[in-house]
């Protein structure tokens, strides 16, 4: 995706009415992440989605001609994608690639996956996106699917490609459940270990593996980029002369994580379940932390991980002014607030981990 230009298109109506500023701002920060230019925002207001295209005929040609003038190649929508749509939206886009946020953002954990258990789970959520949108058009085969696709859009084609696609699937899912085999064992040698199972948990890019490097004497990559964290590392780290835990650097989350990663990654976020106890962090700084504290107790609601006790953190302090962190402070008391990379208030959160390390036995 790097070097492509891009046009995005945003649909805003009342189903995304409250979050819609905060979903289109993090669409532009990941089509950066990808290596993609920003030319131009396209935004509508409508009452209801179009149910074969999202948008209009009127808005369609209006976005061409836009894009022939700015010379951009890509329109990336805001909003999810049907399949159907997907396939309109090809015919009438056709000397342009098309892509929706979730596309985007498999496309961006694909750049980033290492491990070889990343990459095949990254995969996989890929190929589950893309089945459904290959039937009656395949353009986007040669896009996303990376080896295993067509150039033609012919049915038959298409049927072969589909078969192919579902036995990669397959495939994948038998290499997943062999790693899962060693992350069992690998997670019961830990428990034997008898040291606290500690998690961080939090946003993309809210300072995770920061704190992570900071508590754990470690060098994970740091990187104000998206997903930088795909594959989840533990390490031991001394809290104390007398305490030691394993602490885990974990996948960040996203509004509305697409379901196909959440599926493909669903190992890796059982992690979660075994954790003893969660460091949940966010940016004091993003002035949309209160969306992203209720989509973090969502995301782990959703993956049955809400139950594990909880130490809440506001980090990047040292990017707010007094008078703003004295109103948040006030606001949220039950908060510890610190600077991972300035080391501010770092000793506070140690002794609230030994405190509720103690609490629950």
């Amino acid at each position: 995706m790097s070097g492509d230009k891009a046009i995005i298109v945003a649909v805003k109506n009342k189903q995304n009415y409250e979050y819609f500023d905060d979903s289109l701002e993090e669409l532009k920060s990941l089509l950066s992440f990808a290596g993609a230019e920003l030319k131009f925002t396209v935004i509508q207001k409508s009452h209801n989605f179009n149910p074969s295209t999202l948008i209009g005929k009127g808005k369609i040609d209006e976005i061409k001609n836009l894009a022939d003038h700015l010379e951009a190649n890509m329109i990336v929508f805001l909003n999810h994608l049907t399949p159907t749509q997907f396939k309109n939206l090809e015919r009438e886009f056709e000397n342009y690639k098309v892509i929706d946020r979730v596309g985007l953002i498999l496309d961006i954990f694909a750049q980033r996956a290492r491990s070889i258990e990343g990459k095949l789970q990254v995969e996989l959520a890929q190929l589950n996106y893309l089945l459904p949108r290959i039937v009656g058009y395949g353009r986007m085969l040669s896009r996303l699917g990376g080896g295993i696709g067509t150039r033609g859009p012919g049915e038959k084609k298409l049927t072969i490609e589909k078969r192919k696609i579902l036995k990669r699937i397959n495939y994948i899912k038998n290499k997943i459940k062999e790693v899962e085999k060693n992350r069992t064992i690998q997670r019961k040698n830990r428990i034997k270990s008898n040291y606290p199972l500690v998690s961080i948990v939090g946003y993309t890019n809210a300072g995770k593996s920061t704190l992570f490097n900071l508590l754990t004497k470690s060098n994970v990559m740091v990187d104000s980029r998206a997903f930088t964290t795909l594959d989840p590392k533990t390490e031991l780290a001394y809290i104390d002369q007398n305490i030691k835990i394993l602490l885990t650097d974990t996948v960040g989350f996203v509004r509305d994580l697409p379901k196909e990663l959440l599926n493909a990654f669903k190992a890796t976020f059982e992690e979660l379940i075994y954790s003893d106890l969660h460091i949940l962090i966010f940016d004091i700084s993003n002035v949309n932390f209160n969306i992203h504290i209720n989509e973090t107790q969502r995301l782990l609601d959703e993956i049955g991980a809400s139950f594990i006790p909880q130490i809440k953190v506001f980090n990047k302090i040292d990017k707010v002014h007094t008078e703003y962190l004295q109103k948040i402070q006030q606001k949220y008391p039950d908060f510890l607030f610190i600077s991972a990379k300035e080391k501010i208030n770092i000793d506070s959160l140690k002794q609230a981990i030994k405190d509720k390390l103690n609490s629950i036995g």
